[in-house]
């Protein structure tokens, strides 16, 4: 089901840029004002200057920073920075990182997957499952952008089921004994590591087993529609001749669910609207969860906190379990739902979601009106959370479990959609390691 099509990438000449480290970028969807000045500032031919362009005074229909993207592609590439690989390949690529907020003496983990194009295939197809629904704003951007560049800068990431490890092991047996081509350490301390693989015989083996294997979406929703809207442009223009066409692919990192190097954090929510008073707040939850209490003083605010932390991990193993910090507030108070009101094994995946429950049975009830919904702010850090419930700008924080990747897997197979933010996978793919150019 997944047809994985060996291509000849592009990369950075590091002899032209100097370390990869300075070149390269994040997702651009997790980059701020600030974040995208720093990178626009660290390298002149950053890939940033593709991926986020600054606007500048005076930009038009025809000189603006999409233009101006697909000019400096074509620059970088005139001159040798960027360089397309003389051989169609595959790249197998791992992240060794630390989770975030985990126990600095627990041991560092390694996300593996492999650096492709797959040819695209419409989401209700059976092939490739969505799980979250997107929004058009950030769709028409990145169509702005593919349409000037015509080059895919950044993997959409995809993971499909391989229990035995087939896939990466071909890999792993491929690369034995090989320096990576791409070493380097990123700004969040993770390692990078990449390797071209471009034996016929390994990429033949790796295109049939994947051929029999459905996708599903981590991260990357607003990309992948991108592609298949610039999809149904480019042939409109073209006209269809049958032939596969650059544009039929787009770039993926895939991965396998069973990796234990994925990771999955939770985005808590952080609510910024005024609330009624504490015993108001708690007397509207008691009826549907049992409430906990976590108090501590300002000596034992920290060792209090990672209690709390834990007790909502090792909870939320059992039943729905839920965090609540309310602002001058000196205790965190631990919610479990109550027997009566956890949905049944017959309700859909969606429905059984702790995030699903967290927005019906908390958020909708603490923050009744879209507005304030819309004001929620969102974080995956949990003593972020916390902080910006006692020192602002929240009036109260909710902290809830990651979601498992199997209910991710759940959810799509069931032609459903998760709430907003329900998903946080990690490490992110880098930007600029791998541009599938497409002319």
């Amino acid at each position: 089901m997944a047809q994985i099509i060996p291509f000849r990438g592009t990369l950075y000449d590091l002899s032209s840029v100097g370390s990869v480290r300075n070149v390269v970028a994040p997702p651009y969807d997790i980059i701020d004002a600030a974040g995208q000045k720093a990178l626009h500032d660290r390298h002149p031919q950053n890939i940033i200057r593709l991926e986020l362009g600054m606007d500048e005074p005076g930009d038009n229909a025809t000189n603006n920073r999409y233009t101006r993207a697909a000019e400096t592609l074509g620059a970088w590439i005139a001159r040798g920075a960027l360089k397309r690989d003389a051989q169609p390949a595959i790249y197998y690529h791992t992240i060794e990182y630390a989770p975030p907020s985990s126990d600095a003496r627990a041991p560092k983990k390694t996300l593996r997957g492999f650096l492709t194009t797959t040819k695209l295939e419409p989401l209700d197809s059976g092939h490739i499952y969505p799980h979250e629904n997107t929004r058009s704003a950030a769709k028409t951007d990145r169509l702005n952008l593919l349409k000037s560049c015509k080059a895919n800068l950044s993997p959409i990431w995809l993971l499909y089921s391989d229990p035995h490890n087939a896939i990466l092991g071909l890999f792993e047996k491929a690369v034995k004994g090989q320096p990576a081509r791409i070493d380097f350490e990123d700004d969040n301390g993770c390692r990078q590591r990449l390797w071209t693989v471009t034996d016929p015989s390994i990429l033949q083996q790796i295109m049939d087993i994947m051929a029999s294997k459905p996708l599903f979406i981590a991260d990357g929703h607003h990309r992948y529609e991108t592609a298949l809207n610039y999809q149904r442009f480019r042939r409109e223009t073209d006209g269809t001749s049958g032939e596969l066409k650059p544009y039929d692919s787009v770039l993926m990192l895939l991965s396998p669910l069973e990796d234990p190097g994925l990771t999955v954090l939770p985005t808590h929510r952080v609510i910024t609207t005024p609330l009624p008073p504490k015993r108001q707040v708690t007397g509207r939850l008691a009826d549907t969860f049992d409430l906990t209490e976590f108090s501590f003083t300002t000596s034992t605010t920290v060792a209090v906190r990672e209690q709390f932390l834990e007790a909502l991990r090792i909870n939320g193993r059992t039943a729905p379990t839920f965090g609540l910090a309310l602002k001058g507030d000196d205790r965190y108070l631990m919610l479990s739902l109550k027997a009566a009101h956890r949905p049944s094994a017959e309700a859909s995946p969606r429905t059984r979601l702790d995030v699903s429950l967290l927005q019906q049975l908390v958020v909708s009830v603490l923050c009744p009106t879209q507005q304030e919904q819309e004001a929620i702010l969102y974080t995956k850090d949990d003593h972020e959370a916390l902080d910006w419930a006692a020192e602002g700008p929240g009036t109260a924080a909710l902290l809830l479990n990651a979601t498992k990747v199997s209910e991710v897997q759940a959810v799509a197979t069931a032609g459903e959609r998760m709430p907003h933010k329900s998903t946080y996978f990690y490490p992110k793919p880098l930007t600029g390691l791998v541009i599938h150019v497409m002319e």
